[in-house]
């Protein structure tokens, strides 16, 4: 197994062209990560995932603790074979979920006594079993624990979060097992200011994590606060590791944050959308239930490479819509996975290149040319409960 590494190949501007290595494969990055969130990406066999060209996906530690169980998990040989997904696996440590169930939490300096959402038995989740229980599930990026800030937060409410996610952070460090092949990421916290976010920043590095997330943003914030929050963190984040926006996004997003030295995302946008009507093309959004598609014989997106698109016309879509059949959500959600790796791919390309920024404005022009037709934006961008 080799060992966990992270290579930068090309710079345009502060926007970077990488590669992480893994015991399980390499991440190309820019990279955008499927959330799989019960150990399955809704809608797609593993194949069909592997086919739009994603090379990791995400797993939740929170709903995989609570069913089937981590140690179960554990005996059937650890999520790969449990999922059938062979790629390298990133597992979120629960804390967002945990923020999310605020009637039902409790947080002290130990961790969180929670009830669970799905029965109402009592659980707690620190540092260390969050630690234990991703490496029972085999993740190979594991997050470290932390109270993903409430947004909005004051200054002093943020600050005393943060603080606490690094106390965490040092705690989740200490009780990593090491192991080739392996890493182990940190997370950004410090709300909407600026100060905090580089005092999180400084704490994480000083601890030293083999890659780091910028968390507690895409809950509310607005995206110029995000962009702000990114720049305002990005320098003070070591070149030589890879840099991962937790919960993120929306494509035009997605362009925003690579300018801007990000390299790897996750969102439950592509897949929800896809279950919701919603397709997301070279030139906006279209909502599918849309009158408007019934007799239209042609593609979804011309320039697309998925089944929906080389096999289906925008008719058939809208009729398997409109009469609830599965294979409607099944075709869109292939569909807006695939149009999310493709980006990646052009997002890499033009680092490459070095005309990120045309490609750019190239991008947001295209976005405009057709109305778009829906808010594919009002599903919450993290996975949740």
């Amino acid at each position: 197994m080799s060992g966990f590494g992270f290579a930068l190949l090309a710079r345009d501007g502060a926007a970077r062209r990488g590669r992480v290595t893994t015991g399980r494969g390499t991440i190309e990055t820019p990279a955008f990560m499927p959330v799989g969130t019960a150990a399955t990406v809704k809608a797609q066999t593993p194949e069909d995932v592997r086919a739009t060209g994603a090379e990791i996906v995400l797993c939740n530690t929170y709903h995989l603790m609570l069913r089937p169980g981590a140690e179960r998990v554990a005996k059937l040989g650890g999520l790969h074979p449990f999922m059938n997904w062979p790629g390298p696996i990133l597992t979120d440590s629960g804390g967002f979920q945990v923020m999310s169930l605020a009637a039902l939490r409790k947080i002290t300096e130990e961790g969180v006594t929670f009830q669970s959402h799905l029965d109402g038995s009592r659980h707690a989740l620190t540092p260390e079993r969050s630690i234990d229980i991703q490496r029972l599930l085999d993740a190979d990026i594991t997050m470290a624990f932390d109270e993903c800030t409430p947004f909005p937060a004051t200054e002093a409410e943020a600050a005393q979060s943060m603080r606490l996610s690094m106390r965490w952070a040092a705690r989740s460090r200490a009780a990593f097992v090491e192991r080739p092949g392996y890493g182990l990421f940190g997370i950004v916290q410090g709300s909407v200011y600026p100060a905090q976010r580089e005092e999180s920043a400084k704490s994480l590095t000083g601890i030293g994590f083999d890659g780091y997330a910028v968390g507690g943003l895409a809950v509310g914030e607005g995206a110029e606060t995000m962009k702000k929050m990114i720049e305002t963190t990005e320098p003070f984040l070591p070149a030589d590791r890879p840099r991962y926006l937790m919960g993120v996004g929306k494509p035009g997003d997605i362009v925003a944050a690579v300018t801007r030295g990000i390299d790897m995302f996750d969102c439950v946008l592509p897949t929800r959308s896809g279950r919701t009507a919603q397709a997301f093309v070279r030139t906006g959004t279209l909502n599918l239930r849309n009158a408007r598609h019934a007799e239209d014989p042609g593609p979804l997106d011309p320039e697309c490479r998925c089944p929906a698109c080389r096999n289906y016309s925008r008719a058939y879509l809208h009729h398997l819509i409109r009469t609830e059949e599965i294979l409607g959500p099944m075709l869109l959600t292939r569909h807006n996975l695939t149009y999310y790796q493709d980006l990646m791919a052009e997002l890499r390309g033009a680092i490459e290149a070095g005309t990120l920024a045309v490609y750019a404005a190239d991008f947001a022009r295209r976005q405009q040319a057709d109305a778009t037709e829906a808010d594919a934006t009002t599903a919450p961008e993290r996975p949740g409960v």
